[in-house]
């Protein structure tokens, strides 16, 4: 559809269909180049529809990428409550591991992760603010649990503390492992600068690890 045959949404359904269109185009765009480099004018092209047209379905471009953040913790909740629950053998690496593959197999979301505080929080209504907030509070929910039945000594802060500790790693840790490619040519073609090719996922393991297992000890030291 080309701008010219947009036709603005008259139902609610119609609406709804509208913003998911909208929803799917920015994912799309933010996978494929980055979510610092869409522009709202990107994604009314890729819907087809003019910049003024979608701004009667979200005020920003932020708003709309804060709405996918909401969407990727409530898919990552689930899928990390799962493997935690599924493991065989519970432990601080067992939980480490679950967290840093979940969140390493989401590119996208860890993007939106580093955003999110820095700048999609901050170009919003107060409304899809607490909107957010509160999506981002049920998700955690199911994941404290399955971090608790695996990991008994901890409780609801430790395992809150865990969350918080590995979404900003994760954020900030892509964003590192994600350098634009000349960039990345560069680390590659000098030794000196090796440090600075990391790994997502193992980086993250071996921290988690290393907090959960920081909080465990303290659980039984005395007078903890």
């Amino acid at each position: 559809m080309n701008a010219s045959e947009f036709q603005r949404a008259r139902s609610p359904e119609a609406k709804r269909l509208r913003e998911a269109s909208i929803l799917e185009a920015a994912q799309a765009l933010g996978r494929e180049h980055g979510i610092r480099t869409v522009t709202l004018t990107d994604i009314a092209a890729a819907v087809g529809m003019h910049k003024s047209a979608l701004l009667r379905y979200f005020e920003t471009r932020e708003e709309i990428f804060l709405r996918l953040t909401a969407e990727g913790w409530q898919e990552w909740s689930r899928e990390l409550s799962e493997q935690l629950r599924a493991s065989a053998d519970p432990g601080p690496e067992s939980v480490a591991r679950a967290f840093a593959a979940t969140l390493a197999t989401r590119g996208m979301f860890c993007d939106l992760l580093a955003h999110a505080p820095l700048n999609l929080e901050r170009n919003v209504s107060l409304d899809a603010v607490r909107d957010f907030k509160l999506a981002t509070l049920a998700a955690r929910g199911p994941i404290i649990a399955a971090v608790r039945e695996q990991l008994p000594t901890l409780d609801e802060q430790d395992a809150g503390d865990l969350i918080a500790t590995a979404v900003a790693l994760a954020g900030a840790l892509w964003q590192i492992a994600t350098p634009p490619a000349d960039v990345a040519a560069l680390y590659r073609s000098d030794p000196r600068l090796a440090h600075a090719v990391i790994e997502v996922e193992p980086r993250l393991a071996r921290i988690l690890t290393a907090t959960i297992t920081g909080m465990t000890t303290r659980q039984h030291e005395p007078g903890a």
